[in-house]
């Protein structure tokens, strides 16, 4: 981890993540699925410099929304990968308490059944996602929960959160290497660091 705001640890019991480029390695499977359903082999991960993918990427607008329908409505019959030590790192978090995921998406129940599918170790009761469909409403319901950190990809809600006392831990994606105050966590290797202070 790294940056000008330096953390040596973070509280497990008031911490929530956000899902897509988090958790879900979502970028990843669109790249695959633009390449495998509409032949755009010209398209790289490093590309998605812009949460905008219509901004970075030289392809259709209505490709675009196609392939983002199928990964926001129906994750859980694709092969979205979870990113890297996502799966041990959380389900280990969640032997000590219950899990809050924080989404953007309009609906819960896809994204909740992906999570549950990634994560068969960790009771259902223990596995809670909130369905915002608005990037800057994550606020209130991270306010409600009494949450004080959280994990993030899309640095406009980082700003959005830091106004209002929560702390946003960026993890590092192309589309958020633009200037900013934020802790930067690289990996879910950086993240077990602070949660068990290893």
């Amino acid at each position: 981890m790294s940056n000008n705001t330096i953390l040596t640890r973070i509280d497990p019991r008031r911490l929530a993540f956000d899902i897509d480029g988090v958790v879900a390695d979502i970028m990843s499977t669109f790249i695959q699925l633009a390449k495998e359903r509409y032949g755009l082999h010209h398209l790289d991960y490093e590309d998605i410099v812009d949460f905008d993918l219509a901004r970075c990427l030289k392809m259709d607008e209505a490709i675009i929304w196609e392939i983002l329908e199928l990964l926001l409505y129906r994750p859980e019959t694709l092969e979205i990968a979870p990113l890297p030590e996502a799966v041990p790192t959380l389900t280990r978090l969640a032997q000590e308490q219950p899990l809050l995921f924080v989404t953007a998406r309009d609906r819960a129940e896809p994204i909740a059944a992906w999570l549950a599918q990634q994560l068969p170790a960790v009771p259902p009761q223990d596995l809670k996602v909130i369905a915002t469909g608005d990037p800057e409403a994550k606020l209130i319901y991270l306010q409600e929960h009494n949450i004080r950190y959280f994990v993030e990809d899309r640095l406009e809600t980082c700003f959005h959160l830091a106004q209002s006392g929560i702390q946003p831990l960026v993890f590092d994606q192309p589309w958020n290497r633009r200037p900013h105050g934020f802790p930067i966590v690289y990996s879910w290797q950086d993240l077990a660091n602070l949660i068990f202070r290893e």
